[in-house]
């Protein structure tokens, strides 16, 4: 087959988790920084794209082949197991601990971090010939985005700190159903079409990921972006985290678990002139 019913990824999205939680730090962190890398690849194209052919769209069609890379060489994004780690623990799983978890965030978190501000190094290089020239239109508009997205909610005070972590948590609803789709199918193809269609949604809807922006806000910084790391953390990096976070546990991880995982209970109907009970089972279509 190269479809499964709910029941059944629901239950390759817990193995995973739990699979995640007891990788080795080496391995844990050498996934993640392949995988910031690859999304901050992904995304430096897109906008270059983007601004190069003046429709952002082209740009939002284009980068989930980022994401579609690190998931099929077996990378690891922070929003995902963000996802996919807790479940393992709800399940009971065991020698799976809240610390296991915890530890397991903090690791990709770092990768993830070192992966992309490795790109933006690299790409700032790219964008001013080694620091010799002033940044091209692409470095120049990057530090715009930057300025935008971090003094531009500030401007806004508690309304454009609600905006963000709104923002968060719909961008890892998108990002984990992506994760969640690539589960569903059983060939490549599949896998690649399933993850596209999220992906390109939160991409072109200017949705805040937490990856995505460790390579954007840097690199804005080194090509001159008027804002500084206090902003950058504050105004953008700590509530999409959160955000990142709700978005992807309880929009997809959580719905599905509970609903196609830990299923409610059968209807009971009693049959008086018998004396006995027909267990009627919930009917799925797929």
């Amino acid at each position: 087959m190269s479809y499964l019913i709910p029941a059944e990824f629901v239950k390759k999205m817990i193995d995973a988790g739990e699979a995640k939680i007891f990788m080795s730090t080496r391995d844990t962190i050498i996934r993640a920084y392949m995988a910031g890398a690859i999304l901050a690849l992904a995304a430096v194209f897109a906008m270059t794209v983007s601004i190069q052919t003046g429709y952002a769209i082209i740009g939002a069609m284009l980068f989930p082949v980022g994401f579609c890379m690190l998931y099929l060489l077996g990378f690891d994004l922070l929003t995902g197991v963000f996802m996919l780690t807790p479940l393992a623990w709800l399940d009971r799983r065991p020698g799976v601990t809240l610390k296991g978890i915890f530890r397991n965030w903090g690791l990709v978190f770092l990768g993830n971090f070192l992966g992309a501000m490795s790109i933006a190094v690299f790409m700032s290089i790219i964008f001013t010939f080694g620091f010799s020239v002033t940044p091209d239109k692409v470095g120049t508009t990057i530090s715009h985005i930057g300025e935008a997205r971090t003094l531009g909610y500030a401007e806004h005070g508690a309304a454009g700190m609600l905006t963000i972590f709104v923002r968060a948590i719909l961008c890892n609803w998108m990002v984990s159903t992506g994760v969640v789709a690539a589960m569903i199918c059983t060939n490549v193809s599949g896998k690649i079409l399933a993850m596209w269609m999220p992906i390109m949604l939160f991409f072109g809807m200017g949705f805040e990921h937490s990856i995505v922006n460790m390579f954007l806000f840097p690199s804005a910084m080194i090509m001159g972006g008027q804002f500084s790391i206090m902003d950058y953390l504050i105004w953008n990096e700590l509530p999409v985290v959160l955000g990142n976070l709700i978005g992807g546990l309880a929009f997809t991880g959580l719905s599905l678990y509970a609903t196609h995982y830990k299923t409610a209970a059968r209807r009971v109907i009693p049959i008086p002139t018998q004396h006995k009970q027909i267990i009627v089972q919930p009917r799925h279509e797929y």
